[in-house]
């Protein structure tokens, strides 16, 4: 509730036998996620990292170990089946993420995006009884626009702490540099950059509801996280893709209204 408030929100619209265990889940990958802001050594967020690939080796050995989240875990995947590979892959993909380096490329940012987010969708996917190949395909989308929307998001806070992570590629393409983004500039070059990577976002989006008919219906609530997606887009195309605006650092207060709309409606 506290720390990925949309996940929190989206999990509540999940049928009651699915909720508890997504909540594990998203606990889980919250804890991996926050490891890169915590640290100041490498080798300290390495040790942590460790933690959980052992924690995850304990857990399906049937032997997790004394702590909250690992306890939880344990549960849902004896309760649903889960696939121990998600949980290794999102472990591996934030480790090799532990580097403090902007992507080369749009194409990297969408590996991590995959590997992390895509495969939250997977394991979500598989509380709720689904494996299907057109499910799967959609939450490969639907993961990557919201690895897209999650670096958008972060990048104000980033470069208060004069870090830049977004693609190196487009930022070439546009001419601009990390300390024009530092600085906080506004000019259209940048807000050509922002508009380049949200616009890979909605493309994600788009392809993965042109093929919702095929997608079990069952499936639906794992995607619920669109209406978090759609609406920081939305907002960005107003401010005409300032990154820095400070109407896009605010908690959306319509955002469940959308999410129980979106759920009434039955669609992602």
């Amino acid at each position: 509730r506290k720390r990925d408030y949309e996940g929190f929100l989206c999990s509540l619209l999940l049928p009651a036998e699915s909720r508890t265990s997504a909540f594990a889940l998203r606990a889980f990958n919250m804890y991996a996620f926050q490891i890169k802001d915590s640290i100041t050594q490498k080798t300290t967020g390495l040790m942590r990292m460790q933690f959980w690939r052992d924690a995850v080796e304990d857990i399906y050995s049937n032997n997790p170990p004394h702590q909250p989240v690992a306890t939880e875990l344990w549960r849902a995947i004896k309760r649903h089946n889960l696939t121990k590979m998600w949980f290794m892959k999102i472990i591996d993909e934030r480790e090799k993420n532990l580097d403090d380096r902007a992507y080369r490329n749009m194409q990297e940012l969408e590996t991590y995006a995959e590997n992390t987010q895509s495969a939250l969708l997977y394991l979500t996917l598989e509380t709720l009884g689904v494996r299907d190949i057109h499910a799967d395909h959609a939450a490969s989308h639907i993961g990557k626009a919201q690895g897209i929307v999650t670096c958008l998001r972060a990048t104000p806070y980033h470069c208060t702490r004069r870090k830049v992570f977004l693609p190196m590629d487009i930022c070439m393409l546009h001419e601009v540099s990390q300390e024009d983004f530092i600085r906080g500039k506004q000019e259209k070059n940048v807000r050509d950059v922002i508009y380049d990577i949200a616009s890979q976002a909605h493309i994600h989006l788009e392809h993965a509801r042109s093929f919702s008919k095929k997608v079990p219906v069952k499936a639906y609530p794992a995607f619920f996280c669109t209406v978090a997606l759609d609406d920081y887009l939305y907002n960005m195309r107003k401010v005409d893709f300032n990154i820095f605006h400070p109407s896009l650092q605010k908690k959306s207060t319509l955002l469940p209204l959308y999410l129980y709309i979106r759920s009434w409606k039955k669609t992602y």
